[in-house]
């Protein structure tokens, strides 16, 4: 025996539109077909080679006294130009772009160096100023260093990269090397004979000098400048317009 029909159909509740499409894990680059861009690999093939260049001709002009390997501005200038060469071979081969935490450190510390040199070691008014100005083929090194180096890092990264790419926790990464230098750089002080010419690599890192509250606060200092310098540059990533419609 079957139930009545009911003479009035309770209403049916109503239809949902389409499911909202979430997010998907899947990168940009599984989907889109990546492009060779041989315009930017020669770029960064110029700039990587100007870096090479530089931290060559410090190293030739260094003699045992004046270790300029051990220079955090060579050692960054070596980072910058392995970086460099390996994103154009990349940009020219259509491969994926390298991680934005290896690029970012590169220009943080090719600016950071820079910033360093012209406020404090170039700059007359500055207490830890250099006594002599470079000159010859130190000075040409130190133009490509200083000056040409960083202007072409960033320019590289604001014109030809994606952007949105760069992360909070990039910037934290980054303090380690850092961290690092500043213990090499006190206990190679500490190892060499006292007295010794550069015992200490920079002015405001000589604990003969300000000894090691005053060359600590320097550090400190310096610290707080390059995280702030590393969130700034992470904060201009993610409100930078975008030069490129595909990551190159």
């Amino acid at each position: 025996m079957t139930a009545p029909i009911p003479r009035d159909i309770p209403d049916l509740p109503a239809v949902p539109g389409p499911p909202a499409l979430l997010p998907s894990p899947v990168p940009a680059t599984a989907v889109v077909t990546p492009v060779r861009r041989p315009l930017v690999a020669v770029f960064r093939l110029l700039t990587a080679t100007l870096a090479a260049a530089g931290v060559t001709i410090e190293l030739s002009l260094a003699g045992p006294a004046t270790p300029a390997l051990s220079h955090f501005t060579v050692q960054s200038g070596i980072l910058l130009a392995v970086v460099l060469a390996l994103s154009a071979r990349r940009a020219w081969t259509a491969a994926r772009p390298l991680s934005p935490a290896l690029t970012g450190a590169a220009l943080l510390y090719t600016v950071a160096s820079a910033l360093v040199h012209h406020t404090l070691l170039a700059n007359p008014a500055s207490p830890y100023a250099l006594p002599d100005a470079p000159t010859g083929w130190h000075a040409v090194a130190a133009h490509l260093l200083y000056t040409a180096l960083p202007l072409a890092a960033t320019a590289d990264w604001l014109l030809l990269t994606v952007p949105g790419r760069l992360r909070l926790r990039h910037a934290a990464g980054w303090m380690l090397y850092p961290l690092a230098y500043l213990a090499f750089s006190l206990g190679r002080g500490e190892l060499l004979i006292p007295d010794s010419t550069a015992r200490y690599l920079y002015p405001f890192l000589d604990v003969d000098q300000h000894g090691y509250k005053g060359v600590l606060g320097n550090a400190l200092l310096l610290g707080l400048s390059l995280y702030a310098l590393a969130t700034l540059l992470v904060a201009l990533d993610h409100t930078r317009p975008n030069p490129l419609r595909r990551p190159c």
